[in-house]
């Protein structure tokens, strides 16, 4: 039972932390008078960890979740097992972030594939082609984590399956 509690802890810790960086990206894109440079890399910055902190969240809820599954591929097994249940929401919103997940540390391929040819997503989902290209660019830019709830909708949906993995379990 501990681990229940010490995940719902980091996933609340994890959640504050993100708050900082949609704080900071939401002051750099409102603030007047700034240098355009300096407001730049404090939205970047800001990005990135957002990005950072959803790959983490879900690094997280996968290993401390992982138990409830023999061996193979945690995130298909958990789909699986939502839409057994007659979950078939929550079933999707794992499976959009797990996909979203997947790009910010891949980039392009099946899962964005997947997630572009999505008839919707709780988040924004941008073509490469909209993407500038830069050398110094520390983001995907393929998914949009500024997309307000970003963070909070990957922790709910990640909660609620730990609530459905225990209760099941």
């Amino acid at each position: 039972m501990e681990k229940t509690n010490d995940l719902h802890a980091l996933i609340a810790a994890a959640q504050a932390d993100a708050k900082i960086h949609e704080a900071r990206l939401n002051a750099a894109a409102t603030s007047q008078g700034a240098k355009a440079h300096a407001q730049d890399q404090e939205m970047r910055a800001a990005t990135a960890g957002l990005e950072k902190a959803a790959v983490d969240l879900f690094g997280l809820f996968e290993a401390r979740m992982q138990h409830h599954f023999k061996r193979g591929p945690f995130s298909r097994k958990l789909r699986a097992a939502l839409l057994a249940a007659k979950q078939p929401d929550l079933a999707d919103r794992i499976h959009k972030y797990y996909l979203a997940v997947n790009v910010l540390k891949h980039g392009t391929g099946a899962s964005y594939r997947e997630l572009l040819a999505a008839k919707a997503t709780p988040f924004g989902v941008l073509a490469v082609a909209d993407v500038v290209e830069d050398e110094t660019r520390t983001t995907s830019g393929l998914i949009d984590v500024s997309t307000h709830g970003f963070i909070d909708g990957l922790a709910g949906a990640l909660l609620e399956a730990q609530t459905f993995l225990e209760s099941n379990a």
